[in-house]
């Protein structure tokens, strides 16, 4: 981690870079008020910046050496209550990169020095205003590009998972309390842990750790876009739904069977929800040795989708060759946790549709003119339909891979002391084991940190955040 003196005051553009209807420039540390009464004349004479209560706004101009610069809005705030905890104020300007390049200028000549990445969000969490789940959580707001996504970060930002964490490591502090009071009287082989008390207490913690570990599977589909396969025979349409789907010219479509021969994805978001879709190549017998690698892969992104999207042409595929090519899927359509939804494609080139599809097949089917774009809503409608959110509804969701490893550590400890506690081994070894978990678990919320983490997380975050 780059060595910051975390005494200096900090500047930063905080909004996204390029021109716009106004920048905002935030300033944080023990000079920012000094700063602030040689550059900001309010509009108002009788405002003391001193004496100026803290979250309040004033209207004045951003002065220099050769006059005024802009007329700007000021928000003050005063510690602790910000967001660093330290002083902080912030300068909205018009958005001019004149104007943004200027106030950093002054910022900068008046001994300032320029914020590092994450460096607000970092003092916010040195200064005890956010714990290290709850500022990864920031990064994830701002990162976030579905409904889904936002939830899920937003409810980490509050400190709905890091209260989670709270209550397993009290529960494990306890715990090892008493198992290492035991150690203090080793030698008169007294037991203050009531043995079945700690195997049934080690079972809930395991059981509730387990969770998070196997939630992170939802997590990181929530984060990256719930994955859908198109898939189907050559020149069924695959490339043109996938087109329709997205509404951009996104993969090549042509007559040529075997075009497809590489999965091509994009991610939309529907209804609130992040899709990645995947074209894949088509699925027949393999020509030449480039074909045969992209059908491979078309069985890779099969295995890896929840929702797969089979589509067939309607003007050529009979029931009986559609129930015969769902027989390589039967293991998608018996599962609960995946979906597979026929399109019928080409619907533009029959004269009648067949009645009773989906009662034939037992599954559901959506007909469709990928070409015409007819329809495409009800697969839009469908998608949004399975999505389930009962699991972030019911319970704790992780999506950081770095909260899922160090939850894996924990549990592998954890588990160690159950099969300890079943051995009867001694209570130096569970003590040792369980003190692995909770630092584990304390790695995640930032009780035990290291530099070398901090400067991980944080070079990550934008500057001015």
């Amino acid at each position: 981690m780059q060595q910051l003196n975390f005494k200096d005051t900090i500047c930063a553009i905080s909004t996204a870079p390029g021109v716009g209807a106004i920048a905002v420039a935030r300033i944080s540390g023990p000079l920012t008020f000094n700063i602030i009464e040689l550059i900001f004349k309010p509009s108002n004479k009788k405002t003391s910046l001193r004496k100026a209560a803290s979250h309040t706004i004033h209207h004045g101009t951003l002065q220099t050496a050769e006059g005024p610069l802009d007329d700007v809005l000021l928000s003050i705030f005063r510690a602790p209550n910000t967001y660093t905890g330290e002083d902080l104020a912030e300068i909205s300007i018009h958005g001019s990169d004149y104007l943004q390049k200027r106030i950093m200028e002054i910022f900068l000549d008046h001994g300032l020095r320029m914020a590092g990445p994450g460096e607000f969000t970092l003092r916010a969490f040195l200064n005890g205003k956010l714990d290290l789940a709850q500022a990864e959580g920031v990064a994830d707001v701002i990162a976030a590009h579905s409904k889904m996504s936002h939830e899920l970060a937003f409810t980490q930002l509050r400190g709905g998972f890091s209260k989670k964490l709270k209550s397993l490591r009290e529960q494990l502090i306890s715990f090892v309390s008493l198992i290492e009071l035991e150690l203090d009287f080793g030698e008169e082989d007294v037991e203050f842990a009531d043995r079945s008390s700690l195997i049934k207490l080690v079972k809930t913690l395991k059981s509730e750790i387990s969770s998070l570990v196997d939630s992170f599977s939802l997590g990181n589909v929530i984060k990256t876009g719930i994955p859908v396969a198109i898939i189907g025979k050559p020149n069924s349409g695959k490339s043109t739904l996938l087109n329709a789907i997205l509404n951009e010219e996104k993969a090549i479509v042509s007559d040529i069977p075997g075009t497809t021969r590489d999965s091509i994805e994009d991610t939309i978001v529907i209804g609130g929800y992040s899709f990645r879709f995947i074209d894949t190549a088509g699925l027949r017998a393999a020509e030449n040795v480039i074909e045969t690698m992209g059908i491979e892969r078309t069985w890779q992104k099969i295995s890896e989708a929840s929702i797969v999207l089979y589509i067939f042409d309607a003007t050529k595929e009979s029931f009986e060759d559609v129930v015969s090519a769902l027989k390589d899927f039967k293991d998608i359509a018996d599962n609960p946790t995946r979906h597979l939804i026929l399109i019928g494609n080409k619907i533009d080139k029959v004269k009648k549709l067949p009645k009773g599809f989906s009662s034939f097949v037992n599954q559901e089917t959506i007909f469709v003119s990928a070409k015409r774009h007819e329809n495409i809503h009800q697969i839009a409608e469908s998608l949004v339909s399975k999505v389930s959110l009962s699991a972030i509804n019911d319970g704790m969701v992780i999506s950081n891979a770095r909260h899922y490893e160090a939850l894996q550590s924990s549990l592998s400890s954890i588990t160690e002391v159950e099969k300890g506690l079943a051995r009867h081994i001694p209570a130096d070894l569970l003590s040792s084991n369980i003190r692995n978990a909770l630092y584990h678990i304390g790695s995640i919320t930032g009780e035990i940190s290291s530099d070398d983490i901090l400067g991980t997380i944080f070079s990550r975050f934008c500057i001015g955040k």
